[in-house]
């Protein structure tokens, strides 16, 4: 009977070339410079074949089971964790939370094939070609640049509403340095961000950020007056951070990449711990970047920080800067309209004031309003609402209603 072998092509060229020596077609050290080995190691395959035939040349340990081959009974229970918890999850993520939350360790490899044979992932298609970019070198200290944005997602898919998440991560380090949950990424909500940012590690060098309207005025009058600045550009102008604009996602590609990990990972991690509201989400957020940046975080190539603290006046003073200003005009009972209320100005004052002075109203992330004129803050009381003017159409009505008890009587005298 004939007994079929499988050999790899590697075995087959051995076979081939070793049955020419055992020929005498060729000698040991031709067969040697042939298959790439020393004469020695020739003479012991020469031998095995004569003695087994082409089964010589097969691995011992083909056919066998590995001695760290999974068992049907842990295979069984990483199965059911996989469909009831993990169903989308990615392989790595999988092996990672199989083995912090069930004390399963087994390589991401291994938990793709088991996903594969499940249904459970999809190997994805190659991208075809795209147009191309010039890599840029990460910078070399830390507080060098920081990439920011924001990323609207359903964090809490159908637990919660849609909301925002702001984050820096430095350019040197890949270390997300700051985020946080907001509704929106309007000039109040990023003001927040950057008060909490600066106070905790300072100032740094520059500020890489898209063009969205919160940060630069892209409207044609703008962008041919350069004084023409966003309240974000301002605050920026005030505490000498440089505001990098990118002219494409591509050109800020760290935090592009950072918010396509979180959308994946985050929002898995948030549903593990059940959390449904912003508040929730940020006190998780701080220990989970701690997790996340000991993980993806890389070492920078200069150990020297370039954040610069800020200064005692800085630090008095970051509430008014990290704030959203209008000018308004004194009017001449010395009051002050600002969002449809009114503010009366005290008596006692640390400036001289006059009608129709402009001064400056800062709108705080605190939700507090100050006025401030020639670098010193107001003292004012807050208005109680006028009393709103009736329109032409009422004042008709009322006229009307007026006039007709005389208009009866002189027709009862007439």
């Amino acid at each position: 009977m004939t007994v079929r072998i499988s050999m790899s092509k590697k075995e087959l060229r051995r076979y081939v070339v070793i049955s020419q020596l055992i020929k005498k077609l060729i000698n040991g050290t031709t067969a040697a410079e042939l298959l790439k080995l020393s004469v020695r190691q020739v003479k012991r395959l020469k031998a095995m074949v004569m003695r087994n035939g082409a089964r010589g040349l097969i691995h011992g340990s083909r056919g066998r089971a590995g001695n760290r081959q999974i068992s049907s009974q842990e295979k069984k229970k990483i199965i059911q964790l996989l469909h009831k918890r993990y169903s989308d999850f990615g392989p790595t993520f999988a092996a990672e939370k199989l083995e912090e939350q069930h004390g399963i360790a087994h390589d991401p490899k291994t938990i793709r094939t088991i996903m594969m044979a499940e249904k459970l992932w999809v190997v994805r298609k190659k991208k075809g070609a795209i147009e191309h970019r010039s890599w840029r070198e990460r910078k070399h200290c830390v507080g060098e640049m920081e990439q920011f944005d924001g990323s609207y997602e359903y964090w809490f898919e159908d637990r919660g509403p849609k909301c925002c998440l702001l984050a820096a991560i430095d350019d040197a380090s890949g270390i997300v340095t700051h985020a946080k949950f907001v509704q929106d990424e309007g000039v109040m909500p990023v003001f927040g961000f950057w008060q909490e940012y600066l106070l905790l590690h300072g100032k740094p060098m520059a500020i890489y950020t898209d063009k969205f309207s919160t940060y630069k005025m892209n409207h044609k009058q703008a962008m041919e007056n350069y004084d023409q600045k966003t309240q974000f550009q301002r605050a920026m102008s005030e505490l000498q951070i440089e505001p990098i604009f990118a002219n494409s996602p591509e050109a800020k590609g760290r935090v592009e990449r950072l918010f396509g990990v979180l959308q994946d990972r985050l929002i898995k991690e948030l549903r593990l711990a059940n959390i449904n509201n912003i508040e929730g989400a940020n006190k998780f957020l701080k220990k989970y970047l701690v997790k996340f940046n000991k993980q993806f975080g890389v070492e920078p190539k200069s150990k020297t920080n370039l954040h610069r603290a800020l200064s005692e006046k800085e630090t008095r003073v970051i509430g008014g800067i990290l704030s959203r200003q209008t000018k308004r005009v004194v009017q001449n009972d010395f009051t002050i309209s600002f969002q449809s209320r009114w503010y009366q100005l005290t008596k006692d004052q640390p400036v001289t004031i006059g009608k129709h002075d402009q001064v400056t109203v800062e709108e705080r992330t605190n939700g507090d309003i100050q006025i401030r004129l020639n670098g010193k803050y107001l003292n004012y009381e807050r208005l109680p609402e006028y009393a709103k003017k009736p329109r032409r159409a009422e004042q008709n009505m009322w006229v009307i209603a007026a006039t007709a008890p005389a208009i009866q009587a002189a027709k009862i005298i007439h």
